[in-house]
């Protein structure tokens, strides 16, 4: 169904068979030839009406992408950008950016490694962002995202754009693993369960609050300890099982698709959305954590406090910091030197 001529709040106005109005967003996937990206993209084409267009962007392999999800049975127009110089028209009235862009982990690479391969490419993408859809949403899934989504704000503040509440590194893969380690050792559909995970997104940063699953339970203390392991290893765990043919790209691309869902329901106006994210805040004394937030049109509504932690909790909670604030430090420093 064509979009009309007009639109609203930066969303195409849709009109279904029965004539009513609904809502479609320009999204853009940036690096989505790539073994997130592919998923990724399958998974919102698959979304239909919900958007206006979808958008994918790579430097090379991104037209056979296209012309394969053509063929979905799905309503929203999968449309090919390739190479920089088409990057301009692919952001053009976007809503929303993905970047999934830059080099996956490989067994024995560290995040510190990972960071030298991708800080260029979230830097320019994000630069590009900030020239062409300077108030879209800026989600950012390339790792190591403690560094990456300092590197995108900065990189969009040195054009003059970047709003704080809109760059967002998704870090619900943490989110979406804890339910389902919880919901198989306590025998449970994983999609009952709710675990907010603080802090950053790399294995000595990420902080599962166990203390406020939901539904409640009483987790030993060796419970907790075998738990939050398991977390924090699950993504070496997973690069180690492929063996150098790729990183935790489906689950990923799910988590992802999942936390975009709930950015597509709050854009169009959805109240009380809770996810928990990456973005710069005020909530601790640092310049970037992930933290529950509650998203609205226009990005970050709220940030949500930390809530009450246990004993266990609150010296995870300081040991954490020090890396953290290194790694975003060293984005920061990267975005400003660059």
């Amino acid at each position: 169904m064509p979009k009309e001529g007009w639109t609203t709040q930066g969303c195409a106005v849709m009109r279904t068979a029965a004539g009513e109005r609904r809502l479609g967003i320009h999204v853009a996937v940036l690096g989505a030839a790539g073994g997130i990206g592919q998923p990724l993209s399958l998974l919102l084409a698959r979304r239909g009406s919900e958007l206006a267009s979808l958008r994918l962007y790579d430097v090379a392999h991104v037209a056979g992408v296209a012309a394969d999800l053509s063929h979905v049975d799905a309503r929203a127009p999968v449309r090919p950008y390739q190479g920089t110089s088409e990057l301009a028209e692919a952001l053009h009235g976007v809503d929303l950016v993905v970047l999934v862009a830059g080099a996956a982990r490989k067994p024995g690479m560290s995040r510190d490694d990972l960071f030298q391969i991708n800080a260029k490419v979230v830097f320019g993408l994000a630069t590009a962002v900030a020239k062409h859809a300077p108030n879209a949403w800026l989600l950012v899934v390339t790792n190591p995202v403690d560094a990456t989504v300092p590197i995108a704000l900065e990189a969009m503040r040195k054009q003059g754009a970047g709003n704080d509440r809109k760059v967002i590194g998704v870090t619900s893969l943490d989110a979406v693993r804890a339910k389902k380690f919880v919901g198989d050792a306590v025998g449970i559909d994983p999609a009952r369960i709710m675990v907010p995970v603080v802090g950053g997104h790399a294995a000595n940063t990420m902080l599962p609050l166990l203390s406020q699953c939901s539904p409640r339970f009483a987790f030993t203390r060796k419970e907790i300890g075998d738990l939050t392991t398991k977390l924090r290893e699950a993504g070496t765990q997973v690069v180690e099982a492929k063996a150098g043919a790729g990183s935790a790209t489906l689950s990923m691309a799910h988590a992802a698709d999942r936390f975009i869902g709930q950015c597509l329901r709050a854009m169009q106006g959805a109240k009380g959305i809770v996810e928990c994210a990456y973005v710069s805040s005020s909530v601790t004394e640092l310049p970037f954590f992930a933290s529950p937030l509650q998203l609205g049109r226009d990005g970050v509504e709220t940030y949500l406090p930390l809530g009450p932690l246990n004993t266990g909790e609150r010296e995870a909670l300081q040991l954490l910091k020090s890396e953290l604030a290194q790694s975003i430090q060293k984005g920061t420093e990267f975005a400003r030197n660059a």
